[in-house]
């Protein structure tokens, strides 16, 4: 595909999935499930996410939620060139309700990180509960299994009063490289969309391309509409996930258009003709997250610098989804040739 001003990447993710083997504490129940799985799984990697779910998680007060890692399923030695110093808990944590006010204490000698608060707090669910661990360097072994045992405690002494339990394994791997230019089991194309065509519920006003949406000279009795077909193809197991953002507002000299008010999480009505806004639309009616339809019945949201879902699959497929762009002025906006570069990332889940 030619190298165009409005331009895809394609991605490739995987993590390590863990197996979940019982480990038993006196007076404390096993998880019925638990996995962990890391963001990079290359030995020797550094400031990698390591993300523990759990479901069975007994509803009552914990104070402290703890972390072996070891070389048996039993032990207390870390794996070889395993490093914790550096290990903190993320806010995307789902364990307790508030982990703001949790204090991730690492212990590189003894190979345990302990996450604890003094007043304690009741799990939110029993089920898929999360504990996000940020900034640990991977061990040095490839291909050899290690365990994580996890454990929950009524006392911040993370020793006493024990809750709930469960180990779960772990291989470190060493990465492959993927290119999708060579992948023949993954394809990504962007076509354009003639005038007087029909996206999410909008009539496009004018004609896009492969490599640019002109969105024309623009009008405050009017608002302009444009679109574009992204097509993925792939036979990854778990489909995949497309996003979009952008490098900047859609800007001419030193004005800055205005970006709509509607988010992807919760995308609204565009607003009327003689507004400055500036916006896109999905016509995908099952995303991944959030609410699967959302984006139905003509709803739009602002652009992001970060990137955010705009199609997805849950299995192997190919399909086109038709994304929408949306601008309108006021009397106030300044004249000018306004640009900006819009960035969409393709992502197979195997």
């Amino acid at each position: 595909m030619k190298k165009l001003s409005f331009f895809s990447r394609i991605a490739l993710t995987a993590s390590v999935l863990a197996v979940s083997v019982p480990f038993n504490f006196v007076n404390a129940a096993s998880l019925t499930t638990g996995s962990l799985s890391l963001a990079d799984a290359r030995p020797t990697t550094a400031s990698v996410t390591y993300t523990f779910q759990f479901s069975g998680v007994t509803l009552s007060t914990t104070k402290c939620l703890k972390v072996q890692f070891s070389d048996t399923a039993t032990g207390t030695n870390k794996p070889a060139g395993m490093t914790l110093t550096g290990a903190a808990l993320s806010a995307t944590s789902n364990y307790m309700p508030t982990p703001a006010s949790w204090t991730a204490t690492p212990n590189n000698a003894t190979g345990t990180v302990q996450v604890a608060y003094t007043t304690g707090e009741i799990p939110a669910s029993a089920s898929s509960r999360t504990l996000v661990l940020t900034g640990i360097t991977n061990g040095s072994t490839a291909a050899t299994t290690y365990f994580a045992q996890f454990s929950t405690y009524s006392n911040n002494d993370c020793a006493t009063g024990p809750i709930d339990n469960a180990t779960v394994a772990f291989i470190y791997v060493n990465g492959q490289a993927v290119s999708a230019t060579v992948d023949p089991t993954l394809s990504f194309s962007i076509a354009g969309v003639a005038s007087s065509q029909t996206v999410n519920g909008s009539t496009t006003t004018v004609t896009s391309t492969t490599s640019t949406i002109p969105l024309g000279t623009l009008s405050t009795g009017t608002n302009a509409i444009a679109a574009q077909d992204l097509t993925v193809g792939t036979n990854a197991n778990s489909g995949y996930t497309v996003t979009i953002k952008y490098t900047g507002a859609l800007t001419g000299g030193s004005h800055a258009m205005t970006d709509f008010t509607g988010t992807n999480a919760s995308p609204t009505t565009f607003s009327a003709a003689g507004t400055e806004a500036f916006g896109y639309t999905t016509n995908a009616t099952a995303l991944g997250t959030g609410t699967a339809g959302r984006f139905t019945s003509n709803k739009w949201a602002g652009f992001t610098t970060s990137p955010l879902e705009v199609a997805y699959s849950s299995s192997a497929a190919s399909a086109t989804t038709r994304i929408g762009y949306q601008v309108g002025i006021s009397s106030t906006t300044p004249s000018g040739a306004y640009s900006t570069t819009i960035v969409f990332v393709a992502t197979p889940t195997y």
